[in-house]
């Protein structure tokens, strides 16, 4: 057996030893099913869990974007390996713990010097096994487009990756905007000798970086293969941009976490929307591969098959969601599938091999824009099953009292109503239905996880002076992102805000749906569940400082616990070397909520 091929099924067996007792990637597994097959807190006893420690970063950092100043959202989850506890921070600081009692290990610290600190919402890092002449390493994209190597038992830059531990990823696809947005805030996957990337890129003007995909030598650092986001001339889906709408053209990225098929050689791409994000008058035609699912072969990365699940996006409506591998039991059959959520509140469900969709997938007619320029197309691809976990329409009986004035101004044509030249409320929003949470997965049940948003959106399209960067742009008297809520960030549709959904993947059906919040009001949430073969479902999420288990099965809430902060990012579970099962969640607050702040990692167990 060639070396490579034996490194590569050492590193494949050691991150299955890990899985079994760790947290060694952030969906747990390459595949992203988030569930730990570790039982020792269950549906019996997990409404004892006490707190076992706390760890403070230290950081309440601020961030300023084109949606305004808050708090930035302390995203990230920590990855558990070999008896260390790895997490970042929002101002890429990686901090190493022991995950027993939560005591600094080590901390590469990027900004050490700098003389203000940059943040930024940073969901984790990746972790690399190693072999046997290669001690284990952590990898991570960084604000300023690089990706660094650190060793993981010593927090040192490895110096035989890239330049001194580093890789420039703006290199070859940022040459031409060299102070543009080009940054990496979710982790990279890894796949074999391979780690692979995304970015995040702007999304206000339609010209800047490419959002191409790229894989990388894992000990060198020196480039592999590039998947072109936006075909070039000649490439396969060149045809679906008119004219030059091509050139240039950034967004279609993948920002949120990619997923792999280590038996069968995928990757698995969430691409993003071309930008701008709402007026696509300049870059007319379907704009493949935006908003699609993409299958990728690991080794060369071409193209195995695609899915559009929004035709020439002009609503934001970019993927979130890493897809989740999932085996999918029908007609006496057993299928490997994709499932990829969204923030329409639709389910898509593929068969992995090939892309066809499972439960079908019908094409409906939907309304067309009235922007001068825009020509939106007349249909959208809507799955037969599962059914729509959010809604997509407001009627004045739906409407809280507070908030009818605001309403009477606005025009809604129920699923797909693009944003007009007249003031538009639009269901679900880009904080509605899934966002970058995803979903989790318990194979015992055939049941996905999901916690979803009821949050519109409002505004209207607004001409632009001639030579702007766009012919026309959303804007509102709340800004360019208002949300059809209160001035308290209240939803102004009637209750529940948020919810918690347990869809069969077997059948296609709803198996349960819950409110995830206080009462039966539910509360909008940003932060993903685990799931446990303890039979339970984890999820913080909702902006009340609350961590929350429920029934796996039922959907009943079993426990529900204070921290220090919202935790609106995704937890983890793991088995100390003290023979206790723990789960851990970042309590940050800040984000798009309001939250009030927080700096904790904190832990839980049963008590001794």
């Amino acid at each position: 057996m060639p070396l490579v091929r034996a490194l590569y099924f050492f590193a494949v067996f050691a991150i299955s030893v890990f899985a079994q007792t760790d947290w060694p990637a952030y969906g747990h597994d390459p595949g992203g099913m988030r569930f730990s097959p570790l039982k020792q807190i269950d549906t019996g006893n997990v409404n004892r869990l006490v707190r076992a420690w706390t760890y403070h970063t230290g950081e309440m950092p601020v961030f300023s974007g084109r949606r305004g100043q808050r708090q930035t959202a302390f995203e990230t989850t920590p990855l558990i390996v070999g008896g260390i506890l790895y997490l970042s921070t929002p101002s890429d600081r990686i901090i190493a713990l022991q995950p027993e009692s939560g005591r600094e290990l080590w901390k590469f610290d990027l900004q050490e010097n700098a003389a203000k600190r940059a943040s930024r919402a940073h969901r984790g890092v990746a972790y690399w096994p190693g072999d046997a002449h290669t001690p284990p390493r952590v990898l991570f994209g960084t604000l300023d487009g690089r990706l660094i190597a650190l060793n993981a038992r010593t927090g040192k830059k490895v110096p035989g990756f890239g330049n001194e531990g580093e890789v420039n990823l703006k290199a070859g696809v940022a040459d031409r905007f060299p102070n543009s947005i080009y940054d990496e805030t979710s982790p990279p996957a890894i796949a074999g000798d391979l780690v692979i990337t995304g970015a995040e890129v702007p999304e206000g003007a339609g010209r800047g970086p490419r959002g191409d995909v790229r894989a990388w030598d894992i000990r060198t650092g020196k480039l592999v293969w590039t998947f072109h986001t936006v075909p070039l001339p000649g490439e396969p889906g060149h045809e679906t941009w008119e004219g030059d709408g091509w050139k240039d053209r950034t967004g279609v990225n993948v920002w949120t976490m990619i997923t792999v098929d280590e038996p069968r050689g995928l990757v698995f791409l969430a691409l993003g929307s071309p930008a701008y994000d709402f007026y696509g008058g300049d870059r007319k035609g379907a704009n493949l591969y935006g908003n699609s699912l993409v299958a990728l072969d690991v080794k060369t990365g071409k193209r195995r098959w695609y899915f559009q699940l929004v035709h020439h996006d002009i609503w934001d409506y970019d993927p979130p969601a890493a897809p989740a591998l999932v085996t999918v039991h029908r007609n006496g059959a057993e299928i490997p599938a994709v499932v990829q959520v969204t923030k329409m509140g639709l389910v898509f469900i593929f068969d992995r091999r090939n892309g066809k969709p499972i439960f079908g997938v019908e094409e409906r007619p939907m309304p067309a824009s009235d922007v001068p320029g825009e020509a939106t197309s007349p249909t959208q691809p809507i799955p037969v099953k599962p059914p729509p976990l959010s809604r997509s329409e407001i009627r004045a009986e739906d409407v809280r009292q507070g908030c009818m004035e605001m309403f009477a101004k606005l025009e809604n044509r129920g699923r797909y109503t693009p944003f007009g030249t007249k003031p538009t409320v639009v269901f679900p929003g880009t904080l509605g239905g899934a966002t970058w949470s995803g979903v989790s997965f318990n194979p015992d049940l055939g049941y996905i996880f999901v916690n979803t948003n009821e949050v519109g959106a409002i505004g209207q399209m607004t001409k632009q002076p001639e030579g702007s960067p766009m012919a026309y742009r959303r804007t509102s008297p709340a800004g360019d992102y208002a949300r059809f809520w209160d001035s308290d960030l209240q939803p102004c549709q009637k209750p529940p805000w948020g919810l918690l959904t347990a869809v069969n993947v077997n059948t296609g059906d709803i198996a349960w749906r819950v409110p995830l919040g206080p009462h039966d009001t539910g509360a909008p949430n940003i932060g993903g569940s685990i799931a446990t073969a303890g039979g339970l479902v984890f999820v913080a999420a909702t902006n009340d400082s609350r961590f929350r288990a429920f029934d796996a099965r039922t959907g009943r809430e079993l426990w529900s616990g204070a921290i220090d902060a919202s935790g609106h990012a995704t937890p983890a579970t793991y088995l100390g070397k003290d023979g206790k099962q723990y789960v851990v969640i970042a309590a940050g607050g800040g984000g798009f909520f309001g939250s009030p702040p927080g700096d904790a990692l904190i832990a839980f167990k049963l008590p001794d």
